[in-house]
């Protein structure tokens, strides 16, 4: 397994007893399985580094560890299955799941999170800020992603500044006493943001300053630490899987780290995977010359999305070497029995569309459907569209046995609406052919169907599903609110963040999602304008303009923000007859692709 023994680290340990710790999961399991979690015994032993999760069989047979996919809705009774054997594995706080970043921004953040996390024995990880202080030495950093000054051009206070360890001492001391501390300490300093200086005596004067402001807050830390010595210190390589930092500073100069999976920008819909990638890569790490590995962890900027990966992620820190991926996705996916097609299909969906090899690839699903059309967008893919059309047959061709389970009905939907992604970018090359081609019939034709049937039929499959719900997103941001007022403020903000994202579309797009009700009033607008500005274009001889079109369409992207329409929140449908129609509709599509 992942774990690299450093006694630096050894003072990093849960306050929660074993006892509290075992508690915490049993009514964790309550809470989650009902009565169900009496066929569970917890039981954590810190003296003997071994935690153990077993599932007694009524029957005096042998126990077994119950495992579900991340759907929200643990299995029933009747979806599950008896098996054998048991869950043991070796748990140290360098490979557990026991380090949380808490971002103290969030007003929302109640003492009852704090702790539960550490009654679980997980150990929150207090945020270090850099303020703003009149008269200070500040750096006015340059805007950010595109924005005006209103919102970005960050102040940075200069760390020679006598008034640098003033204001942070007495930032930390307030958060201290508000939300205690676990004696562990996170700072950002430069977040998507250049220096003011590549000095590295500046650089260097950043990191004393902002470990001296701690030392003076915390007397624990004081005592413990002078400067920041080998180990004092631990570094994430947030964007490990595939743009490694370890590799290329001899471990990071000495320095303690966790190999990071990012996995995903922006928390955007679309399956993507690297599962090569990162099923080797912790055990390349922990390989490597001189390694200072100590962890493994997940940093996405948003979840919610390719379950199955996370699972993979999740299961590497308890291995010892890298998962037989072939033997794994077909074992107990669904908790229950699969058939050869089901688990063919997920075969070839590891062997495509989840296993990106491409040097350095960002996941921001670059998918034409969810962009803001133009003549010029970029269509190529990571997979070989025959391999994953070919897995969308053989899933349909196990689903009549599984389509009353709700896991197999939501990847059913996820790839369902890949495919239909696929073929929104088949359609539009066609779009953009027979314009430039100027043949009007063909034109017609292609963006006809897309515009009247192709993404109409996909809001309906979403809208089919409640984890695809544009209206879930908006229940939930309005859910914060204390009056009508703020209700429309979060609800507007909502939309913008999933959308423009930026009061002008600074960062449009960035976030996208393929939720019931977006694509319909959203994308699906903005295809249905630009089909109809092409037309209109070849019908007059007139040239097509993208700036008067992003002028035109942003009308219609801004609309959406503010149209205060409400989206239901439960799904309408029966999700297997809205993807059967779909598949026997346009399957045929993709046949000339796997002949």
């Amino acid at each position: 397994m992942i774990h690299c023994n450093r006694s630096t680290l050894a003072h990093l340990r849960a306050n929660a007893s074993d006892k509290s710790q075992s508690r915490a999961v049993v009514d964790l399991l309550r809470r989650l399985l009902g009565n169900r979690s009496r066929d569970f015994i917890v039981s954590v032993n810190r003296t003997v580094s071994n935690d153990t999760l077993e599932q007694q069989d009524p029957g005096g047979g042998q126990s077994c560890v119950l495992v579900w996919r991340s759907v929200k809705s643990p299995p029933t009774p009747a979806s599950s299955h008896r098996c054998s054997g048991e869950l043991s594995a070796p748990v140290s706080p360098s490979h557990c799941i026991n380090c949380f970043l808490i971002k103290k921004k969030f007003v929302f953040l109640q003492f009852k999170i704090l702790d539960g996390m550490r009654s679980f024995g997980m150990i929150p990880v207090d945020s270090m800020p850099f303020s703003l202080f009149p008269q200070a030495n500040v750096t006015k950093l340059n805007p950010w992603s595109h924005f005006n000054c209103t919102y970005s051009s960050a102040y940075v206070l200069d760390p020679r500044d006598p008034l640098f360890q003033r204001i942070g001492a007495l930032f930390l001391s307030q958060v201290i006493k508000e939300f205690g501390t676990d004696h562990i300490y996170n700072t950002d300093t430069f977040n998507e943001m250049v220096p003011a200086s590549s000095d590295p005596a500046y650089l260097a004067s950043i990191s004393r300053a902002v470990f001296n402001t701690m030392t003076l807050v915390d007397p624990q830390v004081k005592a413990l630490l002078h400067g920041v010595p080998l180990g004092r210190m631990i570094v994430l390589d947030l964007f490990a899987e595939s743009m490694p930092v370890y590799s290329s500073t001899n471990s990071f100069y000495g320095q303690p780290f966790i190999w990071c999976m990012l996995h995903n920008f922006g928390g955007s819909s679309g399956l993507f995977g690297t599962v090569e990638s990162i099923n080797s890569g912790p055990f390349n790490a922990i390989c490597f010359p001189n390694s200072t590995l100590v962890g493994l962890g997940l940093t996405p900027e948003g979840i919610e999305q390719n379950p199955v990966i996370y699972e993979l992620m999740s299961e590497l820190a308890w291995r010892k070497e890298p998962i037989n991926l072939s033997k794994w996705v077909s074992h107990d996916l669904y908790v229950c029995c699969m058939d050869e097609n089901l688990t063919a299909a997920w075969q070839l969906l590891f062997h495509s569309v989840y296993n990106c090899t491409l040097p350095q690839y960002k996941n921001h699903n670059r998918s034409a459907l969810v962009h803001r059309p133009s003549l010029r967008m970029q269509t190529d893919i990571w997979y070989k569209p025959t391999d994953f059309y070919k897995a969308w047959e053989l899933l349909f061709e196990a689903a009549p046995g599984l389509a009353t389970l709700q896991t197999f009905r939501c990847d059913l939907v996820d790839v369902t609406r890949q495919a239909l992604q696929l073929l929104t970018t088949e359609f539009y090359e066609e779009i953009r052919n027979a314009f430039q081609a100027q043949k009007l019939r063909d034109l017609l034709t292609a963006g006809g169907v897309l515009v009247y049937d192709l993404l109409p039929e996909l809001d309906r499959l979403l809208s089919s599903n409640e984890h695809f719900l544009l209206g879930v997103w908006h229940e939930q941001a309005q859910s914060q609110s204390v009056d009508e007022h703020e209700a429309q403020l979060y609800d507007i903000n909502a939309r913008n963040q999933i959308t423009l994202w930026g009061p002008d579309g600074e960062i449009l797009d960035y976030a996208s999602k393929e939720w019931g009700g977006l694509v319909e009033d959203y994308y699906l607008q903005r295809w249905g304008l630009f089909v109809k500005t092409l037309v209109e274009c070849l019908d007059r001889g007139r040239p097509f303009k993208q700036d008067v079109f992003n002028q035109a369409v942003f009308q219609v992207e801004k609309g959406f923000v503010y149209n205060q329409r409400k989206y239901p929140s439960k799904p309408l449908g029966d999700t297997y007859e809205v993807a059967r129609r779909i598949f026997l509709k346009y399957f045929p599509y993709t046949l000339k692709r796997l002949q």
